[in-house]
């Protein structure tokens, strides 16, 4: 708000349909309507296939996958032509990392989602893509140990570009999406990777 922006912040758990319909009209008694929805909340843990369990497997399915599909039903009758619903993916549905079979298949799922939701929601002029980021560096990459670590240095060796990603590599894209100047641009999933493939 310092910045000229408004905003608000409600916690919600995004794999409960009661939480999900609060944050959904929380934004809308706040701001009088809804025309964005970026599905951002997700969490990943990567582990063999042998330490692959059922808790794991739901958990991260439920927050993953379940909660943007929960968010977009919640958002999508308040949602009218020239809205905008990016989902965030990740790289790991093109390049194929040990251990994380579990997280890849969630991803994997938003992918295809974004693409079924494209033509679903189409016809009422709601454009639908997904974002696919390599390694970023954020409060969650931070909190998991993937910062400083091997798999870190093994981003940056793999990445044409030499580093891992920012915040601020990903958010121009995101914003772009949302803006009228991609209005002609829907069920697309865009991998931005710094050129890891």
């Amino acid at each position: 708000e310092a910045a000229g922006g408004r905003a608000v912040a409600v916690a919600a758990d995004v794999t409960r349909q009661t939480a999900v319909q609060t944050l959904v009209n929380a934004a809308i008694d706040h701001f009088g309507c809804l025309d964005i929805v970026v599905n951002n909340a997700g969490i990943y843990q990567f582990a063999s296939i042998e330490e692959s369990t059922e808790a794991l497997y739901r958990r991260q399915f439920d927050i993953n996958v379940l909660g943007p599909l929960l968010v977009t039903a919640a958002a999508a009758p308040h949602l009218g032509n020239g809205s905008s619903i990016i989902n965030i993916s990740s790289f790991v549905t093109r390049v194929f990392i040990a251990e994380s079979a579990i997280y890849s298949g969630a991803k994997g799922a938003i992918d295809a989602i974004t693409g079924v939701l494209s033509k679903e929601l189409g016809p009422r002029g709601i454009r639908v893509n997904a974002v696919n980021p390599g390694l970023i560096e954020t409060e969650g990459s931070h909190s998991v140990g993937a910062m400083n670590s091997d798999f870190q240095t093994w981003n940056e060796e793999q990445t044409p570009l030499g580093r891992i990603g920012q915040v601020q590599d990903i958010a121009p894209i995101v914003s772009f999406l949302a803006s009228d100047e991609a209005r002609w641009i829907t069920g697309e999933v865009i991998l931005a990777s710094g050129g890891m493939r």
